[in-house]
């Protein structure tokens, strides 16, 4: 299955999906049954296991959604265990420098691009694929990586980190380069949203994208607590079926 996320930026459109910091079957379920593009899973700050990445990924295909992942560090192998259990868009969190970040690409994308180990059964379809060039062409083109850029660090050395090739798409964190500016707490102070409104506009001048410009995610468990605190003040509830 193609990864939908890439499908869509290229014709200029938006992908939507469903954010996930537990695990739950029945939301990857109701994602395929309503047509979104992709669902993801947060596994920073969320518990995770490869076995659950696993299992996630298997359900998404299923469902002919695209599993995408914030993955939890930079470090090669844990990336490479996520990747190879099927993941095609991940999140890298406090990318802060153009070496960091060729280091990611590096371990995610096979030769020419990387240095990619070769590789899990269910990336080569257990075995079932003659080509295997052609297997580890189509995986570099499915996979998008998405750096963090969250820490004033990042911003800083955003100009070099535009510089490596191949990477199109990168995320935000306002909380962190919030603490990272001596405002721990206030995202939305005005030397924050300074930063952040200078580099999207380095981003896009080189021709890039926010990751809000082309991924579009409702947060499942933000939206159970709203539909909660909307009962609560209505008195009334969902009609069940």
């Amino acid at each position: 299955m193609a990864n939908k996320v890439i499908e869509k930026m290229q014709k200029g459109e938006k992908a939507y999906g469903i954010g996930l910091s537990y695990y739950a079957d029945e939301i990857i379920e109701l994602a395929g049954v309503m047509g979104l593009d992709f669902v993801n899973y947060d596994g920073q700050h969320a518990p995770i296991t490869p076995e659950t990445i696993d299992r996630f990924c298997r359900m998404c295909d299923g469902w002919g959604v695209t599993p995408t992942m914030r993955v939890p560090d930079q470090i090669p192998s844990n990336i490479l265990n996520y990747i190879d259990r099927g993941i095609k868009a991940i999140t890298v969190p406090f990318v802060n420098t153009k070496e960091e970040l060729e280091a990611v690409v590096d371990c995610c994308y096979f030769m020419p691009r990387g240095h990619r180990s070769y590789t899990s059964k269910r990336v080569q379809r257990f075995g079932l694929l003659d080509d295997l060039k052609k297997m580890m062409d189509d995986t570099n083109d499915d996979l998008l990586v998405m750096p963090q850029i969250e820490d004033i660090k990042a911003y800083n050395n955003l100009d070099e980190i535009l510089q490596v090739d191949g990477i199109n798409v990168f995320a935000g964190g306002p909380n962190d380069l919030a603490q990272s500016m001596g405002y721990p707490g206030e995202p939305d102070h005005p030397d924050c949203i300074k930063v952040t409104d200078e580099g999207t506009a380095k981003i896009h001048a080189a021709g890039k994208y926010r990751n809000e410009d082309v991924m579009v995610t409702i947060d499942a468990t933000i939206a159970l607590r709203d539909a909660v605190n909307e009962m609560l003040k209505s008195g009334d509830g969902i009609r069940g079926y």
